[in-house]
């Protein structure tokens, strides 16, 4: 009887545990009148905090009662139960969930038992990986803005249009927001100033950006020709005398300023018309410019200016996308890149 012992004694802490936490989600399920699948998430992360108790050393448990295990948590050892799911490669969303669920039940079990503190309050998730923004190859950039319109004389208004706006977009590296705003040239009169304008005779845009800074940006040939071969038909589009509205660079077929929302859904629905997997946004022609300037020419502060960062921190995410690019020349093209199987 006295080899069975110590078998005896970890199951009764399994089932005080198991009677704490029942309690608990029968709190989540009677009183918060939570719904039966939150309350089956919180289980399954309560299952996970209880079975890494159960892994602290034997003289950290104290079974007088079913909450003594928790209570011997500490801040220390949160942290270290962190450090271990993520080690396992859960993602920090799924940690910082488990993390909520923990801080929740150590709330409610500092209403049942005295605690010295909630032991979860504190303990963060690891920061989540920034993902590197989507760019497209020169080639595939250069085919999706060039082949918004055949430059046909039977190519519609909107056609001309949309391929204005792509060009420009991918030229000067703008954002939605910013291209929109654009007027025809500088204007001002009482109650309208423009935010932003296109110079034809120094090659360059002019806007407004993000913490209402200006800054100009030049603008390639290609670009300048399709606007002004949009600028050709716009006339025909304006249909108010009224600054905002007259000047705009870019008008919808009722006249009206392009808005960012109509541009984002041509360019989704362009993008798909050529077969793009990915979703074609104003930002992957952003970020195709952006990289693809850094590429050519190495100078991350000229990039840094041009977009418009007001840290150079946000334009260094693009060194990544180029070491990436020159990590897949070097692998396809040095003899000495191939990998070699292991036997």
């Amino acid at each position: 009887m006295n080899a069975a012992a110590p078998d005896a004694a970890p199951a009764t802490a399994a089932t005080g545990s198991a009677n704490t936490i029942g309690r608990y989600l029968a709190n989540l399920n009677e009183q918060r009148q939570l719904s039966p699948h939150t309350v089956s998430n919180y289980a399954r992360d309560l299952q996970e905090l209880t079975a890494m108790v159960q892994t602290l050393p034997t003289h950290e448990h104290n079974p007088q009662t079913d909450e003594a295990p928790y209570a011997s948590v500490s801040h220390a050892h949160i942290r270290k139960f962190a450090a271990q799911l993520h080690a396992k490669g859960l993602n920090p969303r799924s940690i910082a969930r488990k993390l909520s669920a923990w801080r929740g039940f150590y709330g409610w079990l500092s209403e049942q038992i005295e605690l010295k503190s909630n032991p979860v309050d504190g303990v963060k998730a690891p920061k989540r990986a920034r993902p590197l923004p989507k760019a497209l190859v020169a080639d595939d950039a250069i085919a999706v803005v060039s082949s918004a319109n055949p430059l046909k004389d039977s190519a519609s208004a909107m056609q001309v249009c949309n391929r204005a706006m792509f060009e420009l977009l991918y030229s000067s590296g703008l954002r939605v927001a910013e291209l929109s705003g654009l007027d025809v040239r500088y204007m001002s009169s009482p109650g309208y100033t423009s935010s932003g304008w296109i110079d034809f005779d120094a090659g360059e845009v002019t806007v407004t950006g993000k913490g209402n800074k200006m800054r100009r940006v030049p603008v390639g040939a290609p670009a300048l020709q399709a606007i002004h071969q949009w600028l050709a038909i716009r006339e025909t589009l304006v249909k108010t005398d009224q600054p905002e509205y007259a000047s705009a660079l870019f008008l919808s077929e009722r006249g009206s300023r392009m808005s960012p929302r109509v541009l984002q859904l041509r360019l989704k629905a362009h993008g798909q018309a050529l077969g793009i997997p990915s979703n074609m946004h104003p930002h992957v022609l952003r970020h195709s410019f952006a990289s693809h300037m850094l590429q050519g020419s190495g100078d991350l502060r000229a990039v840094q200016e041009m977009l418009g960062h007001a840290s150079i921190t946000a334009t260094q995410v693009y060194t990544s996308l180029d070491f990436q690019r020159l990590a897949q020349v070097y692998d396809a093209a040095h003899p000495r890149a191939k990998k070699i199987d292991a036997k």
